[in-house]
Formats: structure tokens, C-alpha cells, sequence
């Protein structure tokens, strides 16, 4: 054949195969670009429902990891409650909260205050104890999350970090206001006790992170957890490399700030790659199943001209039916079976084997192979349900679990239904999918839920505890002033119909001095030693309470006609109780007890006033000696009234100007010329006259307010003295009554320096039992100070007290007076006499002028001159008189002597 007539053969042939072949490259070209946009969408879901499933398990975990850490702020909030209500704190009743608040599970390993930079406080105390005192940390992350909280009085959360003990810790700063300053903290200026504290609390990040999820082996993560969005730095926790990108990141929130928390699958490229292989596989397999038939109908496309189009058509419609299928499988994940009740076998899809953990190879496995992979809990209950579908031709659902043969346990749902083929076998076709998401999302919550029960019952312990030191007293462990006040409110009158109740008021004899000489801590153990006696002696019907510092109330019931006989016999046991020694240190301590009891009686309107009544009592026994008891009554309430209606009057009086000065004369032993005068205090009472200090003294101690008619005297003392002055009267000396409550006045000195001395001279008269007391060096340094400022000393009521010579030196007194005691029996006693001439020569030797008082004879005035007594004052020379009575005597001698001077 020539290449002419070749030519056209080539030519047809190729002609030929377009026309018949043409559609095949056609359907090729659509295939391939259908599996490309099919592969690239099937790996679009493939991530999308990774990062589904990685929420899912994620989500729980952030939910754990906030609830666990908000947790600890609120006990640290709790916390810090109680400290506000306790100002007055010390490291042991911060040690008994810490014991309560670490007596039930919790990740806190320690909680401190801090003041400042410095620990003051820190619980447990024995491991912890080097750090009181210290800065409370050298990592520069915590001092920066300490000085946020306390700028902006919140929490703060502090990055973790390994800490002394080589284990990962964080701290938890939390600022709250303290009123009064730390009890205890000696190491604070006062200046800072009014300010804000931090309360931190370490928690051990380990346990924290195990125990909200992170370290969870079947979660099949690769997790990091950074501290703040942009991720800088080394994260706070990871537990494998993550993807360049992670998968999913969740953000952690903490109040004010926020961790991120970021996961991927630990095999996801593998898996995808896995999921990716088979897909194509099967795509290309399809595509192969599409492109022969065309082919083959290519080849025969002449002899069957006439089928080609409906041919191609089917072809068409199946690609289309099966790649929506197939879209439908791999998106829903859901597996699909097929059984052959006649011979067992059981027919798997890839989805169904990858369910199962199955060989990916192995497509066709039998029912027992089935059964055996359920769990062995859900076996038999699975299996009957499966053979009675199959028995009575229903539909077959249920849930159940199976086990690896890595032994994972997965969670399953099934679905089948029974039906018949086309040669009559019966078979049951069904899908399964897995439900182990949901189901670790169920038990999450209901971890959480149990997690948040048993947090509302850690709560409300804590809110009993709280209210419980509310309530009661942290040293004795009594009842304190304001539940007293609650039980009182309960008492009814109406209680006298089946009985009477009784309070008694106690209060510590001799308390006071063994606090101040032994201190603090022997006073807290006599306060326990009476707590203990009180809650021996009394029962449970009986209420006890401590009101004060060494002051306690026993509130008793008893029999109806038997108040007052129980309330003594309790009264009494108590004193004899609380009087047996307790040892301290090598020595016994004992204190007395004073007992006021007053009865409650039906008519009784406020049960406050019974407490009124019973301090009334109390002041009654302490007045008798002290270490007694007394019952109240009318007459002792009518005489307390009285008492206050004289304080009350003092004050008023006090304001009013009513404290006036009597002056009497003291004269010159031989001439019998007045030269000088003792101012004495009176109270021109507005309503009962002129009172001598006998009628007003006693309570005027009681107000503390004898210092202050001191100076009332003093200032109207001076005003007669500059009188005298201005009108050419005798100068004369004049002698003033100092207390020792105004002795130790820190303004005396101050007030004396700016006052004008009289012409004459002042001295402020001294009781002996105040001067000669050698055990107070203040008493000497003021009198020293009152020397100084040119105001002499003398010595009052000599002879009644104790006094020794070598105090007498000491303090060197320009003049003594005789009490009159000594000197009224001189005119019958010669042991008196010598007495008085005695003291005369120890006041010569020491150059001490002898001032005798109670004069009340000229007898005496010869006998006290004979004796060397140097100025005499009694009533028989001269009575006490106001100052316009002594203005006129002065004017009236003063004009005698210039009469006798003429003449």
C-alpha cells in the first residue's frame, strides 16, 4: 500500500476515534477535577471535624481548669472575710483557721499574709516558719503580680514556677483591708497598720492540671496552655509538640486575666494521610469503574449504536448516586454492616472496620467475631436484643460498648433493619457510630456537678465555722458579748412559769497585776483555767459567756423557788473554783473572783437590765473586799442610783465652777502670826450647800476626775493669792493638795511653767503613802520636775503611812505634817508626846520644817510649841474659811498692825 492510500487510513482511524472516543477524555478530564474538588472538600471536613472532636474534648477541660482555679480565689475570698472581722489576729488563730480551711482536700499547699513585701503570717507554720519575716518572693513575676493586685485591689494569678522544694507552684495574691494592724506583727511600722494586706495562697500546679484534665492519657491531645494571647514565652504546660498552627485554642478566663489554651490531635497528619490514601484510592477505583464501561461501550459503540446514550446515562446517574453517598458516609462518620443470618458472615465497610479498630484489609468477618468485641457488661443484653430483632423481623437499635484489642473502650450506637434480597436470603443491614464523645462529655458534667455539690458543701462548713467564731470567744472557746445578747433575747418572762433564771457577773481579782508582772501569756491561761471551771460547774441548760477582758456571765435556770439558792451555791463554787493556784513557769498564779448575781425575775421588761442589775451586784462585792458574792437588791439599786445622781452632779459642777477652795491659817509656833495657808477643797453644791471632800471624794476617784478639782483649786488659789498681792496683804505661803492622779499628769509640768507663783511661795502637799512609795521611780522623777520649777514639797498625813528614813532622803521635803491622829492624845499620853518629839528631831537633822495639825486647844498649841514644832494649824487658831473671809481677816491684821505701829 503506498503512503497515499496509508494516509487516508490513518486519517479515518483517527477520525473514527474521535468521534467515539472523544467523550471518554471528556469524562476522564471531569473525573479527575471531580476527585480534586472531592479530595480537597473531604480533607476541609476531615479538619473541621477533628477540630470538632478536639472541642469537644477540650471544652470540659477548660471548664475543669477554670472551676478548679476559681475555687481556691473563693476560699482564699472566704478567707480574707475572716480576716477583716478580725483585726486584732495572731499567728496562733491564724494557724486554727489555716488547720480548718486545709482539713478537707484542696490544691492550696500553703496560704501567708503579706504586708508589704514581708510575710507576716503563713500557714502551716513548722515547714513555712523562715519565711515570716522574709520577702515573700524572689521571682520577679510574683512581686509583679503582687503589685497588680494590691494597685488594683483584685486578684491576681501569678505565672507558675519551680519552687524551693523543686516542685511547680503558683501563687494567688489576694488584697483585702485590715483595720486595727496584725496582732503580732511587731516588725510594722504603726503608720502601716491601717493599709491593705495581700493574702496569698500557693497552689501546686502538678496537682491542678491533673486534676482539671491536662494530663489525661486517653485524651489523645497534644495540649499547651500559654499565658496571654500572643503566646510569648515558654508555655505554662505542654505535654507533646503541637502542629505549627494548633488545631483549636480556647481562652481560659481568671477574672481580669486569661490564659490560652491550644490542642491538636497527637496523629492527625497520620490519620489524615490514612483518611486521605483510602479516599483516593476509592475515588480512583471509581473513576476506574466509570472510565472502562465507557471504553468498553466505546469499542463497541458501532454495534450497539442504538444503546450508547442510555447506557452512558445509567453510567452517569451511578457516579452521581455514589459519590453522594459516599459524601454522606464520610461526612456523618457513620459505618456501615451487612449480615447473612443464613451463614454468619458479616459484611464491613472501611468506616465500620476503623470504628472497630479493625484490619483495614479485612472486609468480611463473621457475628461471634462481633460479639466478642463487646464490652463484657454490655454483651449479653447487646446480643439478645440483636437475636430478637432478628427473631421477630423488627427494627434493631441500641448502645452499648466495645474494647480494642489496645483496650480502649468506645462507646457505640447501632441501627438495623431485617429484609430480604433478591434471592430471597434474609439479612439485617445497619450502621454504627460512635458516641464516645457525648458520652465523656455526660460523665464531664457530672463530675462537674458532683465537683460543685461538694464545693456548696465545703461552702456552707465554712460559713458554719465563720459564724461559729463569730459567736464564741477564740481563747476560752465561751460564748462571747454577742451571742450572750442573742441567748438573752430568747429568755422570755414567761420562763418564771416552770422556773426562775439568774445571771452572775464575774470578774478577776488580782488579774490585772499578774498580766502586767508575768504578761499576756500566763493571763491568757488563768482566762482558760476560769473558762474551764465555769464549764465544769455548769450544765447544759446554763449559758456561759466571756464579755470583757477578765469579765464573765453565767446565765442559769433553775427550779421554780430555787433561783436564788442554786445562783449562791454556783456563785460560791465558782469563787472557791477559780482561787485554786494554777502553776506558771516554776510558780503558782492565783486569782480571786468578785460575783454579782441578779435574778430575773417574771416582771422583768429587758433582759439587758438583768445584766445592769447584775454589774450593780458586782460593783457591791468588789466595794466589800473583793473575792465574795452579792445579790442585787432595791436598796443596793437605790444607793448605785445615788451614786450616779453625785458623779453626774460632780461633772456638772466640774463645768460649772462649783469646786471652790477654803482656806485655813497656819501660824507661826511662837508668835501665833498667820503666815501661811492650806488650800482645801469644797463643792458648793447647788442643791445640799458646802460639802467637805468626805461627801464627794470617793466617787470623784471612781470618775477619775480628782485631778481635774485639783486644778480647779490650784487656778482659784492662785487668783486669791494675786488678790492679796494687789491690795499690800501679808504674803503668804500658801499649801495646795496634789493627787497622785494628778502627779503623773503628762501636762502638769507644762501647765506649772506658764503659772505665776505666789509672793509667799506654793507647796503642794503630798500623802505620805504617795511620796514615800520607793517602788515608783515616776513619782520621784515628777516630784524632782515640781522642785525645779521653784514649788516646794511637803508631807502630808505623816506618821499613818509606811514611810522609811532613807525615802524621806530621797525625797527631801521642805516641810512635814503631823497627821492629827498624833497629836490630839498628847494632852494625856507621854508616849505620844515623845512620838511627835521624835519626829521633830528626825525633821531638824534633815532640815525639815514640823508642820502639827488638829489643834484644837491652846493646850496643844503650848505643849506642839515646847515639842519644836515650827507652824501649827487647828481649829483652835483658826477654822477653814472661803476666800472673802480670809480677805477680810488679812485686811482686818494687816490694819491691826499699822494701828500698833502708830501708837
Amino acid at each position: 500500500m503506498t503512503d497515499a492510500q496509508h494516509r487516508p487510513d490513518i486519517l479515518e482511524r483517527i477520525s473514527r476515534y474521535a468521534t467515539f472516543y472523544w467523550p471518554t477524555l471528556i469524562v476522564s478530564i471531569a473525573v479527575f477535577v471531580a476527585v480534586y474538588i472531592f479530595d480537597s472538600q473531604a480533607q476541609k471536613s476531615h479538619v473541621e471535624d477533628r477540630r470538632a472532636a478536639v472541642a469537644d474534648k477540650l471544652g470540659p477541660i477548660r471548664a475543669q481548669l477554670e472551676g478548679n482555679i476559681k475555687s481556691d480565689i473563693k476560699l482564699l475570698q472566704g478567707l480574707a472575710a475572716v480576716m477583716e472581722t478580725e483585726p486584732n489576729i495572731n499567728q496562733t488563730r491564724f494557724a486554727e483557721i489555716g488547720r480548718r480551711l486545709f482539713s478537707r482536700p484542696m490544691r492550696l499547699t500553703d496560704v501567708s499574709i503579706v504586708d508589704g513585701t514581708t510575710t507576716t503570717f503563713i500557714y502551716p507554720y513548722l515547714p513555712n516558719q523562715p519565711a515570716v519575716g522574709q520577702l515573700f518572693s524572689s521571682d520577679p513575676e510574683d512581686i509583679k503580680a503582687a503589685s497588680s493586685a494590691e494597685k488594683n485591689n483584685t486578684f491576681v494569678v501569678a505565672r507558675p514556677h519551680i519552687s524551693t522544694l523543686n516542685k511547680r507552684s503558683m501563687k494567688i495574691f489576694y488584697p483585702f483591708n485590715y483595720g486595727e494592724g496584725l496582732a503580732g506583727a511587731d516588725h510594722m511600722p504603726q503608720e502601716e497598720t491601717n493599709t491593705r494586706r495581700l493574702l496569698v495562697g500557693t497552689v501546686e500546679v502538678d496537682r491542678l492540671f491533673r486534676e482539671s484534665g491536662l494530663t489525661d492519657p486517653s485524651l489523645d491531645l497534644n495540649i499547651a496552655l500559654y499565658d496571654n494571647i500572643d503566646r510569648k514565652g515558654a508555655p505554662i504546660f505542654d505535654n507533646g509538640p503541637l502542629t505549627q498552627t494548633a488545631l483549636l485554642t480556647l481562652t481560659v478566663n481568671i477574672g481580669a486575666q486569661s490564659w490560652i489554651l491550644a490542642a491538636s490531635p497527637k496523629n492527625l497528619s497520620n490519620e489524615a494521610a490514612a483518611d486521605a490514601s483510602t479516599r483516593r484510592i476509592m475515588m480512583f477505583f471509581l473513576a476506574f469503574m466509570i472510565l472502562a464501561p465507557i471504553l468498553w461501550v466505546a469499542k463497541l459503540l458501532e454495534e450497539r449504536q442504538t444503546n450508547i446514550a442510555e447506557l452512558n446515562e445509567q453510567k452517569r446517574e451511578l457516579r452521581s448516586v455514589s459519590q453522594r453517598l459516599q459524601l454522606a458516609l464520610d461526612a456523618s462518620q457513620i459505618g456501615v454492616w451487612e449480615l447473612d443470618i443464613a451463614s454468619g458472615r458479616l459484611h464491613w465497610d472501611a468506616r465500620m472496620r476503623q470504628l472497630y479498630a479493625m484490619d483495614p484489609d479485612i472486609s468480611e468477618t463473621d457475628i461471634e467475631a462481633w460479639k466478642n468485641r463487646i464490652h463484657p457488661e454490655d454483651r449479653e443484653a447487646t446480643t439478645k436484643r440483636f437475636d430478637n430483632a432478628i427473631r421477630t423481623n423488627t427494627d434493631y437499635s441500641t448502645q452499648f460498648r466495645i474494647t480494642t484489642e489496645t483496650g480502649e473502650v468506645r462507646h457505640l450506637r447501632a441501627f438495623g433493619a431485617v429484609y430480604r434480597d433478591a434471592h430471597f436470603r434474609k439479612k439485617i443491614v445497619g450502621v454504627n457510630w460512635s458516641i464516645t464523645a457525648d458520652v465523656k462529655m455526660q460523665e464531664d458534667l457530672q463530675k462537674a456537678k458532683t465537683a460543685l455539690e461538694l464545693q456548696n458543701h465545703a461552702l456552707e462548713d465554712a460559713r458554719l465555722a465563720m459564724e461559729h467564731s463569730s459567736l464564741h470567744d477564740p481563747l476560752t472557746g465561751l460564748a462571747n458579748r454577742r451571742y450572750l445578747d442573742k441567748h438573752l433575747a430568747k429568755i422570755q418572762p414567761a420562763h418564771a412559769a416552770n422556773g426562775m433564771a439568774a445571771v452572775l457577773h464575774i470578774d478577776l481579782d488580782r488579774f490585772k497585776d499578774i498580766n502586767d508582772t508575768l504578761g499576756h501569756a500566763a493571763g491568757d491561761t488563768m482566762l482558760r483555767h476560769v473558762a474551764n471551771q465555769i464549764n465544769a460547774l455548769t450544765n447544759q441548760n446554763d449559758f456561759a459567756a466571756r464579755i470583757g477582758g477578765d469579765e464573765f456571765v453565767v446565765v442559769c435556770q433553775s427550779p421554780k423557788g430555787m433561783a436564788e439558792e442554786q445562783a449562791k451555791a454556783m456563785g460560791e463554787a465558782l469563787i472557791t473554783a477559780i482561787n485554786q493556784p494554777i502553776p506558771w513557769e516554776g510558780q503558782e498564779c492565783r486569782v480571786g473572783a468578785s460575783v454579782g448575781i441578779a435574778l430575773i425575775p417574771p416582771s422583768l421588761d429587758s433582759m439587758e437590765l438583768a445584766l445592769i442589775n447584775a454589774d450593780i451586784a458586782l460593783y457591791e462585792a468588789k466595794r466589800r473586799g473583793k473575792n465574795r458574792l452579792e445579790f442585787f437588791s432595791d436598796t443596793l439599786k437605790e444607793a448605785t442610783f445615788a451614786t450616779k445622781r453625785t458623779a453626774d452632779a460632780i461633772l456638772r459642777s466640774l463645768e460649772n465652777d462649783e469646786f471652790i477652795p477654803y482656806f485655813q491659817p497656819q501660824f507661826d509656833a511662837h508668835t501665833l502670826q498667820i503666815i501661811g495657808v492650806e488650800a482645801l477643797a469644797r463643792w458648793q453644791h447647788p442643791e445640799q450647800g458646802l460639802l467637805s471632800p468626805a461627801a464627794f471624794l470617793t466617787v470623784a476617784e471612781s470618775l477619775n476626775v480628782v485631778a481635774e478639782i485639783d486644778k480647779a483649786i490650784l487656778k482659784q488659789t492662785i487668783k486669791a493669792a494675786k488678790r492679796w498681792e494687789e491690795n499690800n496683804l501679808d504674803a503668804l505661803h500658801v499649801s495646795v493638795n496634789i493627787s497622785a492622779q494628778r502627779l503623773f499628769d503628762d501636762g502638769l509640768m507644762e501647765r506649772l511653767a506658764r503659772m505665776p507663783l505666789p509672793a509667799g511661795g506654793l507647796s503642794f502637799e503630798l500623802l505620805e503613802s504617795i511620796a514615800f512609795d520607793d517602788k515608783d521611780e515616776a513619782a520621784s522623777t515628777a516630784i524632782d520636775q515640781i522642785k525645779a520649777l521653784g514649788i516646794e514639797i511637803e508631807i502630808d498625813d505623816f506618821g499613818t503611812g509606811y514611810s522609811s528614813i532613807l525615802s524621806l532622803l530621797k525625797l527631801s521635803p521642805r516641810r512635814l505634817k503631823i497627821d492629827r491622829q498624833l497629836t490630839l492624845p498628847i494632852l494625856e499620853s507621854k508616849p505620844q508626846r515623845r512620838l511627835i518629839g521624835s519626829i521633830v528631831d528626825i525633821g531638824k537633822s534633815l532640815g525639815i520644817d514640823i508642820i502639827a495639825e488638829g489643834v484644837e486647844t491652846m493646850q496643844h498649841a503650848e505643849i506642839l510649841r515646847d515639842l519644836g514644832c515650827h507652824i501649827l494649824q487647828g481649829y483652835a487658831l483658826a477654822k477653814p474659811m472661803s476666800g472673802d473671809d480670809l480677805f477680810a481677816l488679812l485686811t482686818e491684821a494687816n490694819a491691826t498692825r499699822k494701828v500698833s505701829a502708830i501708837g
